[in-house]
């Protein structure tokens, strides 16, 4: 009888220490913390965009462990754009990455509630008010607009005597319009004649160039698009093929053959995206986040290219190149 009395005990003190062990842990020890979801929708490739996930990584966040990344993206198919927003909404995602104005739209049409994080955005007033956004859009701009003037003075310093320019955009792109006023601005101060060539589909980008070269342009500079980067390749080669000097938007451009590419940096634009990301995880609201401007920009130019239409950069242009492709 005694014996069966202290087992009984024994049992007591094992099962009250446990219980008392149990309700001591802290309780995301009980069940581990759901990893936030994060939507990524973009109007381009996904693998055109290699910093994409950069950002989270370097801010302690590992894919499938404290991160889950939902990414979506469309190649030249701008209207499934909203399909894939909303899909993102259904999917309950804690916030929205948009790569471009684009895609942001398409977000902020699909929902008014989810963050929507711009990693960037040449129109940022369209999507958000720049000092207090006060609604569920924050983020950066890429202020494309105001470089447009500094892309054509650089085309006019290795082609002193330019004189016709083709412009190549899609005009049904947000910022468009005031990245074309900016350049007429500079185009009138430099005695230079642009000529618009909208491509609103992949099938115009070489009609574009045949116009460009019947039009007896100069040189070539291209606006931020959707359209024209899901075809860096096609366009760079067509380039080459009309012998026509041209700057890009973006660094990728001259990476696949391009001559020349000023603009901001945009794998810093997507580590800086996720910094807003994680403030908002935290407990900010997109509303109080005012939007940032770039703060690095970057000049690569290809001699590679330059050889292949008998050009020669200027050596003042190439000390200021921050990469030069040989």
């Amino acid at each position: 009888m005694g014996k069966n009395n202290t087992m009984r005990k024994n049992f007591f003190y094992v099962a009250f220490a446990v219980l008392i062990l149990v309700l001591s842990l802290p309780a995301g020890a009980q069940q581990p913390a759901k990893a936030p979801r994060i939507g990524l929708l973009a109007a381009v490739s996904l693998a055109s965009i290699p910093a994409r996930t950069d950002g989270f990584r370097r801010l302690g966040y590992t894919e499938g462990r404290n991160i889950i990344i939902e990414s979506r993206g469309v190649v030249a198919k701008l209207d499934r754009l909203s399909e894939l927003a909303a899909e993102l909404v259904r999917l309950k995602v804690d916030v929205i990455v948009t790569t471009g104005p684009t895609s942001t739209r398409a977000a902020k049409e699909a929902t008014s509630t989810i963050p929507i994080v711009m990693a960037f955005d040449s129109d940022p007033v369209g999507s958000a008010s720049l000092a207090r956004p006060g609604g569920n859009v924050t983020g950066l701009s890429s202020l494309a607009p105001e470089l447009s003037g500094k892309q054509l003075e650089l085309l006019k310093e290795i082609i002193p005597k330019i004189s016709r320019i083709a412009v190549l955009g899609t005009s049904t792109q947000p910022g468009n319009a005031q990245a074309l006023k900016e350049m007429e601005q500079a185009a009138a101060s430099f005695g230079v004649q642009l000529q618009y060539r909208d491509v609103l589909a992949v099938k115009d980008i070489e009609t574009a160039f045949r116009a460009a070269s019947s039009g007896h342009a100069d040189a070539v500079l291209v606006l931020t698009s959707p359209v024209l980067n899901s075809q860096r390749t096609q366009t760079v080669n067509l380039a080459a093929r009309s012998r026509l000097p041209s700057v890009y938007f973006a660094t990728e451009f001259v990476d696949d053959g391009g001559l020349m590419a000023y603009g901001v940096n945009f794998p810093d634009l997507f580590r800086r995206a996720a910094t807003y990301v994680d403030k908002i995880l935290k407990g900010a609201k997109p509303a109080d986040l005012p939007v940032e401007q770039p703060t690095k920009f970057e000049l690569i130019i290809n001699l590679k290219a330059a050889k292949q239409i008998g050009l020669t950069i200027p050596p003042n242009v190439l000390v200021r190149a921050d990469r030069v492709i040989k």
